[in-house]
């Protein structure tokens, strides 16, 4: 089969389509023909740089996909031969309290990834696609999906009404305006583009921000909220953006700590606030089998659908790539594998 390795670290450059073995099935695994693949920044970390845990090259990225049961293992129960499924992040992790163990199988990573013509992947970690949804939908769910609802609903229990203040218009940010505009809370979004603040009021954004028009970000939403503050914050910035994002959380809050797209460093500000304010500050790294199963329930019975914002042909990985860097997209971007 054809597989996209990463053969060396640093740029696109160091990816290669080639000849892959294929999977051998073992009696509880099965086989599966992928038919979409979703990008994550996570993996274009990977591609960027060597990470503790991770195989060394070469190595298959990407954790996102799903596709259709081509073949199953002789013990296998859940699965049939024509079934539409997806993985979850965590092969392991079916529900319950997180474990580091679980890091040991995270696919493009500690693990082989799916962005490859087939995969073989034991049969506790799929959850099945119902037939609204598209492969290219199904693929967004594993981690931009569940990282939203983890944070908003596992972790932070999103009420009707509450306010929920999402950092930018990526997938996990995306996902969330999408979920907590359908539980009735308020959303209110940020971005630097006043074009992308218009789609995000299109799909329900209750108020929206420019935070490079509107550098004190934070004293807006303040504003926005008649100086008491959101109740969830979906913090995908990391430290960059932690100082602004504790400034305009609501005593009793919740802060998902879920991104580092402004680096690994350090908070530049106090994180007294958060005491004072008796803040919860969750770390969020996606979810449970569990916590898929529930996503895509609540999107089916929701009629929600993934935001797209562009799809890319399997031979044409690397631009898939390059366009997730650039920064560009709103909501996911998918390669069609099939």
């Amino acid at each position: 089969m054809k597989a996209w390795i990463i053969e060396a670290h640093g740029n696109t450059d160091g990816l290669a389509l080639v000849d892959w073995p294929q999977p051998e099935l073992g009696p509880h695994d099965v086989l599966v023909a992928m038919k979409a693949v979703s990008l994550n920044y996570r993996d274009l970390g990977t591609l960027r740089n060597a990470r503790p845990g991770n195989l060394a090259p070469p190595l298959i990225p990407c954790s996102d996909g799903a596709g259709e049961v081509v073949a199953v293992g002789t013990q296998v129960t859940r699965f049939q031969v024509g079934d539409r499924v997806v993985g979850g992040f965590f092969r392991d992790w079916i529900e319950g309290r997180f474990s580091l163990d679980y890091h040991k199988a995270s696919g493009g990573g500690s693990i082989h990834g799916v962005l490859r013509e087939t995969i073989a992947t034991p049969e506790w970690a799929l959850v099945p696609v119902p037939e609204t949804f598209s492969y290219a939908e199904a693929a967004t769910w594993p981690v931009a999906g569940v990282t939203a609802w983890a944070s908003l609903f596992t972790r932070g229990h999103l009420q009707a009404g509450a306010t929920v203040l999402t950092l930018g218009t990526g997938g996990v940010s995306t996902f969330a305006l999408q979920l907590a505009s359908a539980a009735g809370a308020r959303v209110i979004t940020t971005s630097s583009s006043d074009e992308k603040l218009a789609r995000a009021t299109e799909m329900g954004a209750w108020e929206t921000v420019n935070y490079k028009t509107t550098p004190e970000w934070d004293q807006e939403v303040l504003r926005h909220t008649q100086g008491q503050g959101v109740d969830h914050v979906i913090e995908v910035g990391g430290s960059g953006t932690l100082e602004k994002s504790t400034n305009c959380v609501a005593a009793g809050g919740q802060i998902g700590l879920i991104g580092v797209l402004t680096g690994f460093g350090p908070p530049s500000g106090s994180l007294f606030p958060l005491m004072v304010g008796n803040v919860r500050l969750d770390g969020i790294y996606a979810g449970s089998r569990s916590d898929l199963a529930a996503l895509i329930a609540f999107s089916e019975a929701h009629q929600l659908h993934p935001v797209i914002d562009s799809t890319f042909g399997f031979a044409d990985s690397k631009a898939a790539f390059e366009y997730l860097a650039s920064g560009q997209h709103f909501g996911k971007v998918v390669i069609d594998v099939a």
